[in-house]
């Protein structure tokens, strides 16, 4: 029996655009690759590897300045309509019209693909079964959470039948019980209907439960085969280090992390440090770097298999090392003090009666899903919103009478921070600068600083810049006024794994300078870096304390990780409110 063709067919393909400065630079180079039918194919890579322009091609919405590119046994050169009348594309601004219901979101795009009535309504309906968001068919798609807006996303791209779905990283900003749902429809339409998916995903757990991948590195491709084939480059290579009593984590992975002829890769993982140690570094090599740390061989995953790949290509963005800080004697008085906070919105009450402290020099995470009051409690704890009651303390200052004391001492960095794109690094630093009353000398001292700190190209244009880089701007210009306190929303969101690493390396060094953290994440590896976590649901805290308190309050011991503790908590937490009501 023959082999039925490739659904995506690609030799040689280049894509080039031109710099600021003119100078052309190729966003795809010389990429050859197949997409079979009826599976789920991923992209994998780092910021800038070309993902998005790849699949743009695909979907013919960019024309190939080179090589053959065949969807479905057209070219999409000469025949993009062809494709796109069989394809459905899912960028990862996905279009919703947020005054519109669900309902009217689904039949807007349903005639936008010209699908008969007959049809449209079974397939509408069987959408909103496989989302679970036939009770919301009337909600305005603006006040839908994150993880529902995705799902509603996808739900309007397969509101016609396609021969190919591309999804450009559908779940960045979604969290944990979110991204499973979106899996599991996924996986659920490859079973059912043999569908024939391309994805790019910066989660390598999902990328895991694809059946191909394909690994970008600035436009060329650095490997490829399934899950298992990428797992292999890294077996034997990769440990866990655990801390002796009383150490953090994350103490044990800046020291390893900061050993980079050594160390490929360090991270906290269930209150351990997973690790990679470079082939030429002997054992007893990489045990010296953390002698208090007793190291144990682990099994290889795919996020081992990516960073080894990245970090072996040249200019590998790590962070460099940081500069050693003197250890941190924490005042016993907290810098936050939150008392029975209480938000509500007309009759919703968005936050409901939390309180927690967080003293000098801690990073405090605070997690929930979408909708959880996550981003409230945070925007609360900023002076950016008021509190309807309850006691508000940040940096001594009471926040409900002089939030603008407050402000000063307080870092924040949005996770849609307002770049201004058509300006270079150095211009947006010194606009940011002035609007926290630096001038002169010591703008220019600050602006220095900084630039080294991240290391960051002034002269590059704000808007081109990847989103990894972005980030780092971002938290360039959140501390140029030398905070005591920042606040960080979502800031690792869409960023890959190496990106995330030098963000985190970042934060570890603040933290041990005195700055204090605040931090929203949907990435539940971070929650390790945290020396406490909040998880909140419906506006009230489920759970308060240590990453090793949490996954105990989960059920689970020190092995379990923060993502099965995060969605353990908040199950719990709803089938009792299920119960309660019931």
């Amino acid at each position: 029996m023959n082999e039925a063709p490739p659904v995506v067919a690609i030799e040689g393909l280049r894509k080039v655009f031109a710099a600021p400065d003119g100078t052309p630079f190729a966003a795809i180079d010389d990429i050859s690759l197949t997409v079979r039918p009826g599976v789920l194919t991923a992209l994998v890579g780092p910021d800038g590897a070309g993902k998005t322009t790849l699949i743009r091609m695909i979907a013919g919405l960019l024309q190939p300045d080179g090589g053959s590119l065949r969807v479905l046994g057209h070219d999409v050169h000469r025949d993009p309509q062809a494709v796109q009348n069989r394809i459905s594309y899912m960028p990862q601004r996905f279009g919703l019209y947020d005054d519109l219901s669900v309902q009217e979101n689904l039949d807007l795009y349903a005639d936008l693909h010209g699908v008969p009535d007959d049809e449209r309504r079974e397939r509408i309906g069987r959408m909103l079964a496989m989302t679970d968001m036939a009770r919301f068919v009337a909600r305005p798609a603006g006040k839908l959470s994150g993880g529902m807006k995705q799902k509603l996303g996808l739900a309007c791209t397969l509101v016609r039948s396609p021969d190919l779905l591309l999804l450009d990283e559908p779940s960045v900003g979604v969290d944990p019980l979110s991204r499973r749902e979106l899996w599991a429809i996924l996986e659920q339409l490859i079973e059912r209907d043999r569908l024939s998916v391309l994805v790019s995903t910066a989660y390598m757990d999902e990328a895991a439960r694809c059946d191909a991948l394909y690994v970008l590195h600035h436009g060329r491709l650095l490997a490829q085969g399934t899950p298992d084939d990428l797992r292999a480059l890294a077996q034997g290579l990769t440990y866990e280090a655990t801390p002796p009593p009383g150490v953090p984590a994350r103490a044990v992975q800046a020291r390893l992390i900061d050993a980079p002829s050594r160390i490929v890769d360090a991270v906290p993982r269930g209150g351990s440090v997973s690790l990679i140690r470079r082939p030429e570094c002997s054992e007893a090599a990489m045990a010296a770097l953390v002698p208090d740390a007793a190291i144990t061989p682990r099994e290889a995953g795919l996020e081992d298999a990516f960073m080894l790949l990245l970090h072996a290509q040249p200019g590998a963005d790590v962070a460099p090392a940081a500069s050693p800080a003197p250890p941190l004697v924490r005042d016993a008085e907290p810098v936050i003090v939150v008392r029975d906070l209480v938000r509500r919105f007309g009759d919703f009450t968005a936050v409901a009666n939390t309180s927690f402290d967080v003293r000098r020099g801690e990073i405090f995470g605070l997690l929930g899903p979408n909708g959880a009051g996550k981003t409230t409690t945070f925007r609360m704890l900023c002076g950016l919103l008021p509190a309807t009651s309850g006691t508000l303390q940040v940096a001594g200052v009471n926040l409900r009478h002089a939030r603008s004391k407050a402000r000063a001492r307080i870092g924040y960095v949005a996770q849609k921070f307002a770049l201004y794109g058509n300006l270079t690094v150095r211009e947006n630093l010194r606009f940011f600068a002035g609007a926290y009353g630096l001038r002169g000398a010591a703008a220019d001292a600050r602006i220095a600083a900084v630039i080294k700190r991240f290391g960051l190209d002034p002269a590059m244009t704000s808007g081109i810049l990847p989103t990894g880089y972005k980030q780092r701007l971002a938290m360039a210009a959140g501390l140029l006024h030398q905070p005591d306190i920042l606040f960080l929303d979502e800031p690792t969101s869409g960023i890959d794994p190496l990106a995330r690493r030098a963000f985190w390396r970042t934060i570890t060094e603040l933290a041990a300078e005195g700055v204090t953290i605040i931090v929203t994440t949907h990435f539940m590896e971070e929650a390790e870096y945290c020396d406490r976590i909040a998880i909140q649901d419906a506006g009230r805290v489920l759970a308060l304390g240590t990453p090793q308190a949490v996954r105990e309050a989960a059920g689970g011991d020190h092995t379990m990780d923060m993502n099965r503790a995060f969605i353990a908590i908040v199950e719990q937490s709803r089938a009792n409110g299920e119960s309660a009501a019931a």
